[in-house]
């Protein structure tokens, strides 16, 4: 395998790890200079669409929210881009991991997620920097 092929192998597990599939219609949220252009990159290799930015309307399969402390009220952020997803649809949450700037600690992810009526059901590294907690809404409610 040439360094190249390597390359784009591991690029592409890293969209893999959050579980996208080709053709899945990701909305991107909090976009700031800090966020992984790789895993951005992998995701758009993946799914073989671009990412759509926060001003999209349309209903999509995952919305990938880089989400930093001070960046305002998580439970209001998660309460908005419910509207966007599909039935079934997850919100990708990625905050900066333990130790660096913008850290979001994990009990008030679990707080306000429940509180806007979602569910935890994964946490991974994400990306060298950031931390990824899957979100969905329960059965029950969908």
């Amino acid at each position: 395998m040439s360094a190249t092929a390597g390359q784009a192998q591991g690029e592409r597990g890293l969209a893999e790890r959050l579980g996208l599939k080709p053709g899945q219609v990701v909305q991107e949220i909090g976009w700031d200079e800090d966020v992984d252009d790789e895993l951005r990159d992998s995701i758009e290799d993946l799914t073989g669409n671009e990412l759509l930015d926060e001003e999209s309307d349309d209903v999509v399969d995952v919305v990938l929210l880089w989400w930093r402390d001070g960046d305002g009220d998580l439970f209001d952020a998660l309460s908005d881009v419910m509207r966007s997803l599909a039935d079934g649809g997850q919100i990708w949450l990625l905050t900066p991991k333990a130790g660096r700037d913008g850290h979001v600690e994990p009990s008030d992810i679990g707080e306000d997620a429940a509180t806007a009526g979602l569910s935890q059901t994964s946490s991974i590294s994400a990306a060298s920097d950031w931390s990824g907690t899957r979100l969905v809404t329960p059965k029950g409610k969908r």
